[in-house]
């Protein structure tokens, strides 16, 4: 047998082998509400089996998970997205209602069936009304296939999920955030880690300001701090994920440098910081390393950034054995950066590069859409609008009426690619009105798409907000950053060489974020504000790509508004 015939068997070979080892995971789960003490203070949260936050998913690279979940709310309908995750093949399980599935009305239950195909950190979390802020969600966990490596080392590993949490519940921030004039929801009480906080005391009372009393804790609670034990002169992964609703964080691990290897699924070019910034939607892996003095135990804190901060910091303790947990530091808590401090921001950024071998972006894009982010007024009701339009969501999923070419399910005329050149970012509009929509931006297959998100004035003077916007069913390349008003000019400025792949990305006060992506994956995905109140004001637009390629969607995903009544009517001819 000839050379080339004998590599040829041999990488068949692996394929075949690589593809028997991938598994198939099943999860059962019931969602529901439960009371819950998150910090101390008993909430009613939106729990799965019963518990907050919902059970880790952990599998490897090329495993297919499949989760049937029932809706036990009683009387609202819930779906689950699963953040990070593309989606190939199976973009009626991306879990958005009314984008890419029908709500799961209460007492159903509904089969989520897809493959992980990239190792790396993510998250769950529901996305139907403002359930994530009532408490659904969870980590998931993607390891790489068996047989590979990672490319750094670590002796162990730790996993953190970030939240924040108001005593006010979910239905009650709607409530407030539709209303004429708008009740703003306020700062979250506090921060969580992995599903717990402290509300009205500190563990590092004696450092904090204002004064807190000591948290007494008998390591029982729901809301006891999760220790994470280490030995001394090891290296340690620490996965991080933010499901904020509101607040951006900025953690740190006292007395400890980390090294920042991953971002959103994808590797990057290691660095050193001393803290992270992290905003709702991303997530990261750092490596850090037990090489302080192994007699002492040091704080974890995690504290809001980009806006004023009037919720506590999040702490917990990296215990040195054989130290007890019971030892505090005795130093305070690391002090985050100013909360308005956008040069330490960007700098951090800034330093987020694609690891060396990374697929790197096309050379030129086949179309520009430039998203103007703006705070408006419709009927006197504040809203959130993207080039002047606030989203509204149709009853018809859009992965259906798009797929069966059903009319009047959504406004098929197109959403503005740009904004008009005189407008100024920098100051308040002298028109504040804006209109809602549901159009969607209708994209060819196998083009590469560059957007530019403008961020601009608010309705306050001088206001202008942090965005972290995420994209369904794609990783994006982050070609840059800017100040003031983007312009033809600044395309010169775009990395080209090593831009990391993100889905997640943030856009700074008065500024720019260039993006570019290759639309590669039929379906129907959101792209939107994070920060949920933001995305329930109407701040996100819908792209959809190659839909009539779109194969094997369950019936049970589309069984409602226009595509139900289309179903049913099948059905019985």
């Amino acid at each position: 047998m000839s050379s080339s015939r004998l590599l040829l068997l041999f990488l068949v070979t692996l394929m075949l082998v690589g593809h028997s080892l991938a598994k198939t995971r099943h999860f059962k789960w019931e969602v529901g509400y439960i009371h819950w003490s998150t910090d101390g203070e008993e909430s009613v949260v939106m729990g799965i089996n019963g518990a907050f936050p919902g059970p880790t998913i952990r599998g490897r690279a090329g495993d297919i998970i499949v989760v049937e979940l029932t809706n036990k709310l009683h009387t609202e309908g819930v779906v689950i997205h699963w953040h990070g995750i593309r989606q190939f093949g199976t973009p009626w399980a991306d879990g958005t209602a009314a984008i890419s599935q029908c709500a799961i009305n209460a007492g159903e239950t509904f089969v989520y069936r897809f493959k992980v195909d990239k190792a790396g950190t993510y998250f769950y979390h529901g996305h139907y009304g403002m359930q994530r802020s009532a408490g659904l969600y969870g980590s998931l966990i993607v390891d790489v296939a068996q047989g590979e490596r990672e490319p750094f080392h670590y002796d162990g590993e730790f996993n953190l999920l970030l939240s924040d949490w108001w005593h006010k519940g979910s239905h009650e921030q709607e409530v407030d955030l539709s209303s004429n004039p708008m009740r703003w929801i306020g700062e979250p009480q506090t921060l969580l880690i992995n599903g717990r906080g402290q509300y009205n005391c500190s563990m590092a009372a004696q450092f904090s300001n204002p004064r807190l009393p000591q948290c007494k804790l008998r390591g029982g609670e729901q809301y006891a701090p999760q220790i994470l034990r280490v030995r001394p002169n090891k290296t340690y992964r620490l996965r991080l994920a933010s499901t904020t609703a509101l607040a951006s964080l900025n953690l740190a691990i006292g007395g400890h440098k980390m090294v920042v290897v991953e971002a959103d699924g994808n590797y990057v070019q290691p660095f050193s910081v001393q803290d992270i910034d992290i905003y709702s939607g991303e997530s990261y892996s750092i490596l850090f390393t037990t090489n302080q003095d192994p007699s002492k135990n040091y704080w974890i804190s995690t504290s809001v950034r980009g806006r004023e901060p009037n919720t506590p910091q999040a702490l917990t303790l990296l215990n040195y054995l054989p130290n007890s947990p019971s030892k505090f530091p005795t130093l305070p808590p690391p002090i985050a950066p100013l909360w308005n401090d956008y040069n330490h921001s960007k700098s951090f950024s800034n330093k987020i590069l694609a690891l060396m071998g990374s697929p790197k972006p096309p050379i030129k894009n086949n179309r520009r859409i430039v998203l103007l982010n703006t705070q408006n007024k419709i009927d006197g009701y504040t809203k959130w609008a993207i080039n002047n339009v606030s989203l509204v969501l149709p009853t018809t999923p859009y992965l259906g009426s798009i797929r069966y070419g059903i009319n009047n399910a959504f406004d098929t005329r197109p959403p503005p690619d740009n904004f008009p050149r005189d407008y100024d970012v920098m100051k308040q509009a002298p028109n504040s009105n804006a209109t809602y929509g549901n159009g969607v931006y209708m994209l060819k297959m196998n083009n590469t798409i560059d957007i530019i998100l403008q961020n601009a004035n608010a309705l306050g003077k001088g206001a202008s907000e942090i965005h972290p916007w995420h994209l369904h069913g794609h990783d994006f390349w982050v070609l840059g950053y800017g100040e003031g008003k983007f312009s033809d000019k600044d395309v010169k400025k775009f990395n080209l060489k090593n831009p990391p792949l993100r889905n997640t990305v943030v856009i700074y006060p008065y500024g720019w974020t260039a993006l570019r992506f290759v639309t590669d994956n039929p379906g129907v995905w959101a792209f939107h504000c994070h920060i949920e109140p933001h995305l329930h004001m109407g701040m996100g637009v819908i792209l959809a790509e190659g839909v009539h390629l779109v194969k094997n969607i369950p019936r049970e995903a589309l069984a409602c508004g226009l595509t139900g009544k289309m179903l049913m009517t099948n059905k019985h001819n």
